[in-house]
């Protein structure tokens, strides 16, 4: 438990560190990704307004159901950039949240670039 607890307190001092030097304008939203072990969620945010502009996540809609696997994360983030894209909103700063660019955090961005969004 104790081992949780810290590996928690290490991302959330990552994120801070990070969210520091980037923020979401109406223009160029923020991509925030969050994973639990279950599900993912991923949403664009206007930080100067403190809106969410659009969001999927593998808990409700057409994405849900997705498990927390790669191909399913490259889907979402499909999903997302089309939303994104049906918005008019074309680029997006990409906020991993903490969590290592590797694996899922890796296939949600692909997949938002995938669907035509400059990252």
């Amino acid at each position: 438990m104790k081992r949780l607890l810290e590996r928690n307190r290490r991302r959330k001092r990552r994120k801070m560190r990070v969210r520091r030097k980037i923020s979401g304008s109406a223009a160029r939203p923020r991509l925030s990704v969050f994973k639990s072990n279950r599900h993912i969620y991923v949403q664009a945010i206007d930080d100067e307004s403190g809106t969410t502009v659009a969001a999927v996540s593998s808990v409700q809609g057409d994405t849900r159901g997705l498990n927390v696997r790669v191909d399913d994360a490259a889907k979402l983030g499909q999903a997302l950039g089309e939303k994104m894209k049906a918005d008019s909103i074309k680029e997006a700063v990409f906020d991993r949240n903490g969590y290592l660019y590797h694996g899922v955090v890796k296939a949600v961005a692909e997949g938002a670039r995938k669907a035509g969004v400059k990252l």
